[in-house]
């Protein structure tokens, strides 16, 4: 974390001094925005953080309830998902509070006796060592804390507009906010409008993260497709005396005919989570099946887990819920024959545009890389720094993980439905959780070539940093202070790209080495994407965060050998940020561990974290024409 660079500063760091549409920003919703969120979910809250970060904008978020949630309905956190919190400057301090999921246990039929259960495997949560990350548990409404405490800290001091229920919208053929929405009264928690009132809000964009029921959703002519498995689970979360060995172990339990279980420990080591399988609905239940009493689920949940037992003293909270796979015919509000020809003004985020079962903890988890993909690209096109083609990415980019997301859940959550006496391998499901592990743990996505990424023709430059996929982080030793640190751990979700140079093998200050032209190139030349996009007068790096990794180590790079264009002048002093320097040391080698050549590659990355391309450091020409595809000149 950066500080003191614009003056000296005593006070909470993370914090930032408000600017721009954050200052004194006012308690009634403006008649005109340039973004209007509606909903306040994790997609949401992630979304109104990372727009926080663009404070010259005028962002509002407006939610039906009254006030915070009170109680979380999802509660898996994935390794992507505390990446991205990492860039939002929080990791550290969920993980804390956080249960940490390091293997699952497996349970089954006694094949000596079936109506008993017994332990029969255990499977480390990360065997590949996909994230230095943990997976985490821990509820919903903390996750909507950090994001929202994020968003008011961030310079646009964005705080959700409680009590406001969006009732529909009309797009323009023209005008600066062509999206007029409307918005009525649905509770008073601040003394304001009173319950019922009605205005209307002129919108630049509209996003809708309102959830599987999405009025926004209907606004647009957009419809959820799909089908119903027709099987029913009770979701219980439990203070409650147990002799069930691993009851702090998240555990997949298959009984012989009663049924299956899904226990996932919660934080704070006593409450913990039941999916009780049961069983499957009639095609005429009409939603009969979700009024069963919690005391039926406790029994159920008694009957599986025999020998063991449950004696539940709390119910934090429940709900039943039928298994369904459905996904939006769009992400945005572009018919399909003017794909490509019309700029997209309203967009489907998380559960208002995928809807699946809650067992293999995706829903909140994609949701918010939903959001985390659209956020940049609409701060960056509205604060004038990208064209707005750019935003038919998201849903080109999304649509494709909605449908891996839905295909991945039908498999997973018909084993977890499936008795284990009828499934022709008795190790199918833990098989099918450990091959589906980077897709489960959030690593699956891979975008493919556009504006935004590039293609693979010089992928064997670094084959640990797959063009499309998310940034694997590695550690390297920052040459300023001789720390050890992860690379990808500096990424902050403030709407730069990062251009990592990984130097060729010449010393640094070695005249004429490849790294040493490439940065006096990239740091004085016209032509360079840093002097083109960068505003007269703004930061070095207030667009491209750029970084030097040397292969020598640290003790033997001096910062007066290394390049102008790695050492930026910041603030309004000019001071030197001599941060982003790099080499090896202390047993790190980035070079060896991700597959990167010796003889030097450019690395660049979005400000979503994801790899967008990989190029010789000689491919001067190439790596100008890529950002010239989706950032616009900023001088003359």
């Amino acid at each position: 974390m950066e500080f003191h660079h614009h003056g000296y500063e005593s006070t909470d760091p993370r914090v930032r001094p408000a600017a721009g549409a954050g200052i004194d920003r006012p308690a009634e919703i403006p008649d005109e925005v340039d973004v209007l969120i509606v909903g306040a979910g994790p997609a949401a809250m992630l979304l109104a953080a990372q727009l926080s970060r663009f404070p010259e904008l005028v962002v509002r978020i407006v939610e039906r309830r009254g006030g915070r949630l009170p109680v979380g309905q999802a509660d898996g956190i994935q390794a992507r998902t505390v990446e991205t919190f990492q860039a939002f400057g929080f990791a550290e301090r969920i993980i804390a509070e956080a249960y940490r999921i390091t293997e699952t246990a497996f349970w089954k039929p006694d094949p000596e006796d079936p109506s008993r259960i017994v332990r029969t495997a255990r499977t480390p949560d990360d065997a590949q060592g996909l994230s230095e990350f943990p997976h985490l548990v821990v509820n919903q409404a903390r996750v909507l804390d950090y994001f929202a405490e994020a968003a008011a800290n961030a310079p646009g001091r964005i705080v959700p507009d409680w009590g406001w229920e969006f009732t529909g919208l009309e797009i323009a053929d023209r005008g600066s906010h062509p999206v007029t929405a409307t918005l009525r009264r649905s509770a008073d928690p601040d003394g304001g409008a009173p319950e019922g009132a009605e205005r209307t809000v002129r919108a630049k964009y509209v996003v809708g993260g309102d959830g599987a029921r999405s009025r926004v959703r209907a606004s647009i002519g957009r419809r959820l497709e799909g089908d119903a498995a027709f099987h029913a689970w009770g979701v219980l979360d439990v203070l409650a005396n147990t002799d069930f060995p691993d009851v702090r172990t998240k555990s997949a339990i298959q009984s012989h005919d009663g049924g299956n279980i899904l226990l996932i420990p919660r934080e704070g080591g006593y409450l913990f989570r039941l999916y009780v399988d049961l069983g499957e609905v009639a095609e005429d239940d009409d939603g009969a099946v979700r009024r069963t009493p919690t005391d039926e689920i406790i029994a159920r949940a008694n009957a599986i887990l025999h020998p063991y037992s449950v004696d539940v003293k709390s119910i934090a909270w429940h709900s039943v819920y039928e298994v369904g796979h459905r996904l939006a015919d769009g992400l945005d509000d572009v018919p399909a024959e003017l794909s490509g020809r019309r700029t997209p003004r309203v967009f489907l985020m998380g559960d208002a545009c995928h809807t699946h079962s809650a067992k293999a903890g995706q829903g909140m988890n994609v949701s918010m890389q939903d959001g985390f993909n659209l956020g940049w690209k609409l701060g960056l096109v509205l604060r004038g720094q990208s064209p707005e083609t750019l935003l038919a990415t998201y849903a080109a980019e999304r649509s494709v993980t909605a449908r891996d997301l839905i295909e991945f859940d039908r498999v997973w959550s018909t084993l977890m439905a499936t008795p284990a006496d009828e499934m022709e391998d008795p190790t199918e499901l833990e098989r099918f959780y450990v091959q589906g592990a980077e897709f489960s743990n959030g690593f699956k996505t891979e975008y493919l070539p556009s504006m935004i990424v590039g293609g693979a023709e010089h992928q064997a430059l670094a084959t640990g940093f797959p063009i499309g996929k998310r940034f694997k982080s590695a550690e390297v030793v920052r040459r300023s202070d001789a720390n050890p640190l992860h690379l990808g751990h500096l990424h902050e979700a403030d709407g730069r790209w990062r251009v990592y140079a990984f130097a060729d093998a010449a010393a640094p200050g070695t005249p004429g080495s490849a790294l040493e032209a490439w940065a006096e190139w990239f740091g004085a030349d016209p032509a360079s994407p840093l002097l083109r996009c960068t505003r007269e007068g703004a930061d070095d790096d207030a667009v491209l965060d750029v970084k030097v990794v040397y292969q020598q180590d640290y003790t033997e790079v001096e910062p007066g050998d290394v390049p102008r264009v790695f050492k930026p002048a910041k603030g309004p002093f000019d001071l030197v940020d001599l941060d982003k320097i790099f080499a090896g040391g202390h047993g790190t080698d980035i070079f060896a561990e991700r597959g990167i050549s010796r003889d030097g590659a450019v690395v660049v990355v979005r400000p979503d974290m994801y790899v967008a391309a990989v190029l010789p450091l000689s491919a001067r020409a190439e790596l100008a024409e890529f950002f010239a595809a989706h950032l616009l000149p900023q001088r003359g």
